[in-house]
């Protein structure tokens, strides 16, 4: 049986929102069972399947993207095709789910309070620096002729509500000291959200990261992952796939997805 669960947050009704897990699909070992990656070396057949079980367990379309750990968005219609390169999306149309794939990164589900636009963010450590959330956040924004003398309102970010899935935890991320120079030369405050071990590499909180940055843009109706052990993905071997925890030792392991759509 497929173990979803949906985002605790106080959206609009007709906003709905789920991360689904390892359970409830057809992939045999180490993909077992539901996994939604086909650029995993699962059999095709079974991926088919497991996606068409979300599908009819949600409702709506889910659009699956080609995520290269960047910051283009993509503007989701009935039209558009699995495969399409991005590592964020967004639609005002019902119906089409945007979905994020993970096995580690941490995804990051918006709507607005209005529930007329929902988007969805691929936040791994690279996407986090490069500014994946600061462009998916600029999906909300008012569209602006240029020669108008409208201003975009100062209190958009208050519009927004954020929940943050699972992810690799802070007790299980460890990075070199090149991913740490690399957030603290974008945001010195960064720095905050990194513990250095003895080894001369770091501990890195991905999720108090991707808050911190939701934070800076005003948004604070922020949800979900809190950093605790049972948000982490490599500490959950039952429920969560996870590539640091499984690819070397299994070959390779399977995806989740946290879906994002309107009714």
């Amino acid at each position: 049986m497929a173990d979803f669960f949906t985002a605790d947050w106080p959206a609009p009704a007709n906003v709905r929102a789920i991360c689904t897990t390892r359970a409830g699909g057809e992939s045999k070992a180490p993909f077992d069972s539901l996994n939604l990656g086909s650029h995993v070396q699962d059999d095709p057949a079974s991926v088919r399947s497991n996606r068409a079980i979300l599908q009819a367990t949600i409702g709506a379309r889910p659009v699956f993207l080609q995520q290269v750990h960047g910051v283009a968005v993509a503007q989701l219609d009935a039209l558009t095709l699995d495969g399409t390169q991005a590592d964020a999306c967004a639609t005002a149309l019902p119906g089409v789910a945007c979905t994020i794939m993970v096995a580690d990164c941490l995804p990051v589900l918006f709507t607005n309070r209005a529930g007329t636009q929902v988007a969805a963010a691929h936040a791994g450590w690279r996407g986090l620096v490069a500014g994946v959330l600061e462009q998916t956040y600029q999906c909300f924004m008012p569209k602006i002729h240029i020669n108008s003398a409208q201003a975009a309102p100062k209190n958009i970010a208050n519009d927004i509500i954020a929940w943050l899935g699972p992810c690799i935890g802070p007790r299980a991320f460890e990075v070199g000291a090149q991913v740490h120079a690399a957030f603290v030369a974008a945001r010195a405050q960064d720095a905050e959200h990194f513990t250095l071990q003895r080894d001369g590499k770091y501990l890195a909180n991905l999720s108090a990261l991707a808050k911190s940055r939701l934070l800076a843009l005003g948004v604070s109706q922020i949800y979900g992952n809190d950093g605790s052990d049972a948000w982490c993905t490599v500490a959950n071997a039952s429920r969560f796939f996870s590539h640091r925890r499984d690819a070397a030792r299994l070959g390779s392991t399977g995806r989740m997805a946290a879906c994002i759509w309107l009714e």
